[in-house]
């Protein structure tokens, strides 16, 4: 009984050890850029000011649009916070370039739902984003399902959610 609780708990001292905090959120540390951190800053951030936008949804060719008063922005952008990639798993998933202001990660994996992430930034400060998210599943190399969703937001200004899908 003793030498399987000192296993046990070995076992969940180097669990506690291994995983990496950052010091000064107290978060899990980061590889990629923090979408999910990002976005819950932005949903705080529009919640506060809660302004009137202009919303319009297009299906089948046909818009509709609205002024409205968002009253859950953490759900209203949660379809950009979902496509965080900072899992342990993935530390190896995906390619990172840098260049004039841009930081691009492309997903090595086609099976991976979020393809790819483009982030311009002017000066640390962010002036959009843009994410492209793709899953297909298919039994017996017949498309069962595909979803295509082309995210992209602009601080201050609009966000737009392009999302496709077919089933047979």
């Amino acid at each position: 009984w003793c030498k399987r609780y000192l296993i046990v708990s070995g076992f969940l001292l180097l669990s506690v050890v291994s995983c990496k905090r950052d010091s000064s959120t107290g978060r899990a540390a980061t590889q990629f850029f923090d979408l999910k951190g990002y976005f819950s800053g932005e949903a705080a951030r529009l919640a506060k000011l809660n302004p009137e936008i202009s919303k319009t949804a297009v299906y089948n060719k046909q818009p509709e649009t609205q002024k409205v008063h968002i009253a859950n922005w953490t759900n209203e952008l949660s379809m950009f916070s979902e496509s965080d990639i900072n899992k342990p798993a993935w530390r190896a998933s995906y390619d990172v370039q840098s260049s004039d202001g841009f930081v691009t990660y492309k997903a090595k994996d086609p099976d991976l739902k979020t393809q790819d992430i483009v982030i311009k930034k002017n000066g640390g400060k962010i002036r959009w984003i843009f994410i492209y998210n793709h899953v297909r599943r298919t039994l017996f190399n017949i498309m069962l399902f595909e979803s295509k969703e082309t995210l992209t937001y602009f601080p201050d200004s609009l966000y737009q959610v392009q999302k496709m899908q077919s089933t047979r």
